[in-house]
C-alpha cells in the first residue's frame, strides 16, 4: 500500500492472538496498525473531538466481543459525520455471518468468516484504504470549493451564475444591468477565487457532488 504511507488499520478484537496474528499479516504488506482488546477502548481514543482519523484508514471489527460487541459499536460509528471515511470490515464466527450480513447492507465495507484467507483479507483491506482515500479527497475538495464559493462577494456570484448557464458577456451585462467592462472584471476575479481558467472548468467545479 505504498501509495498511501500515512495509512491504518484499526484492530478491533478481544483476543490477543487474534490480535497479534492481523498485526503481523498486515506488516507483511507495509501496512500500519494499532490495536484495542475492546470496543469501549477504542471508542475511548476517538471520541474525544469526534474527529476523523488522518489519512486513509478502516477497521477490523470482531463481531462479538465481551461488553460492547462489534455490532453495537458499528451502529454508534454510524451516528458520527465522518464514518464513511473509515471503511469496516467484521471478523465474524459461522454464527455471525447473517448479523454481518445484514450489517454490510446498512453500510460495512464487508465481512470476512472465521477461519479467514490471509491473501484475501488483506486485499480488502488495501481496498477499504483505497475507498477511504477516495472518500476523504472527495470531502477535502467539497470543503475547498465551499471555501471558494464563500469568498465570492454577491455580484461576483452573480456573475458566475449567469457565466455558468453559458451566457455570453453582453447578455450577462444586460441582465444585471452593468457594463460589459464589469462583467469581464467579475468574471475574472471569480475564476481567480474558484481557481478555474474557463467557464467550462467553472460548471465542473459546481458539479462536485
Amino acid at each position: 500500500m505504498t501509495q498511501y504511507p500515512d495509512a491504518k488499520v484499526f484492530l478491533v478484537d478481544d483476543d490477543a492472538g487474534v490480535r497479534e496474528a492481523l498485526a503481523w499479516l498486515l506488516r507483511t504488506r507495509r501496512l500500519l496498525s494499532q490495536s484495542y482488546d475492546s470496543a469501549d477502548a477504542f471508542l475511548a481514543e476517538i471520541e474525544p473531538g469526534r474527529r476523523a482519523p488522518d489519512g486513509p484508514c478502516c477497521l477490523l471489527l470482531d463481531v462479538r466481543m465481551p461488553g460492547t460487541s462489534g455490532l453495537a459499536l458499528f451502529e454508534h460509528l454510524l451516528t458520527l459525520p465522518w464514518q464513511a471515511c473509515m471503511p469496516v470490515i467484521f471478523l465474524s464466527g459461522h454464527a455471525d455471518v447473517p448479523t454481518a450480513v445484514d450489517a454490510v447492507k446498512r453500510g460495512a465495507f464487508d465481512f470476512c468468516e472465521k477461519p479467514f484467507s490471509d491473501n484475501a483479507l488483506v486485499d480488502r483491506v488495501e481496498q477499504a484504504l483505497q475507498h477511504s482515500a477516495q472518500v476523504q479527497a472527495a470531502r477535502r475538495a467539497q470543503c475547498e470549493l465551499q471555501q471558494r464559493l464563500t469568498s465570492l462577494t454577491e455580484r461576483e456570484r452573480d456573475v458566475m451564475r449567469l457565466v455558468v448557464e453559458g451566457l455570453p458577456n453582453k447578455l450577462v451585462a444586460d441582465q444585471l444591468h452593468i457594463s460589459v467592462r464589469t462583467v469581464e472584471v467579475h468574471r475574472s476575479r471569480v475564476f481567480d477565487k474558484m481557481g478555474v481558467r474557463s467557464a467550462v472548468e467553472l460548471a465542473n467545479a459546481l458539479r462536485q457532488p
